[in-house]
């Protein structure tokens, strides 16, 4: 495993309890839409079934469409670059942990070399790929990768997992450094702030945030025994959280008229 891998795999790791995320802007949506692409892809590729490879290989197409609408790579290495700087100038606190902050850093720095290594053009080994692209093609037609529209895919599926899991390994490799960064990212955003307790009056909370404040994400943690999720509308500057019931067979969820609290963190 490379040094960057290895980084990732520390960064990367997270809370497992339930929490509802926002984004409150377009970036932000970006990279968590590309963490949850990159999480199925790895999950979906290590599985035996056809069908596994199948998912893995939409996974890896949705995360090539994102990454070649514009230049995401040059969004991630100056958000890097900026979150650098900004662990330089804690180095200068004297309450901080000085031996976490720098096992943070040189994670931070492993993703971004190994992001700067791959070039502007790292995308090109997908690009130039015809198979990838006709599977591409046909995916935007409902049911278009069965059998009789690409039997070369159908082959390829039918192949010994052995064979699958290489090609899968040889273009994972092509959007791994990307988006290992985004995670390392993710990671810092999510752990940059306490999360607070609060109180939703009547199942609605709002949220009011100083204008020059540059937050980026939302995270809201409710209670195990709730049976509730949260709609959450508004932007960087003020957001309102609703607390719904749902339950099959209804039209549509209800907001619960419940006080309830729930941790708030916004990042």
């Amino acid at each position: 495993m490379s040094e960057a891998a290895k980084a990732a795999d520390y960064v990367s790791s997270a809370t497992t309890r339930p929490v509802y995320e926002q984004p409150l802007n377009e970036r932000m949506r970006t990279f968590l839409r590309l963490e949850f692409l990159f999480n199925q892809m790895l999950y979906q590729a290590e599985r035996d079934s056809s069908w596994s490879s199948r998912n893995a290989v939409s996974s890896l197409l949705d995360i090539f469409s994102i990454l070649s609408r514009g230049d995401v790579r040059g969004e991630v290495l100056k958000e890097l670059e900026r979150q650098l700087f900004m662990l330089e100038r804690l180095q200068q606190t004297d309450d901080v942990d000085t031996e976490r902050l720098h096992g943070v850093t040189r994670n931070l720095q492993a993703l971004r070399a190994a992001l700067s290594a791959v070039g502007p053009k790292y995308l090109q080994p997908l690009r130039d790929n015809e198979f990838l692209n006709a599977i591409k093609h046909r995916s935007s037609i409902p049911g278009g990768t069965c059998a009789f529209d690409i039997p070369e895919y159908t082959h390829w599926l039918r192949q010994d997992f052995t064979r699958r899991s290489g090609d899968m390994g040889v273009w994972i490799e092509v959007v791994r450094p990307l988006c290992e960064a985004v995670m390392g990212l993710l990671w810092l955003v999510r752990n940059s702030r306490q999360p607070v307790q609060r109180k939703a009056t009547g199942g609605v909370y709002q949220h009011s945030m100083g204008r020059e404040t540059l937050n980026g994400l939302i995270r809201i943690e409710l209670p195990d025994n709730a049976d509730l999720f949260p709609e959450v509308s508004g932007g960087q500057h003020r957001f309102s959280v609703r607390l719904m019931h749902w339950q099959t067979g209804e039209p549509r969820p209800a907001q619960t008229a419940l006080d309830i609290e729930f941790q708030l963190t916004v990042c």
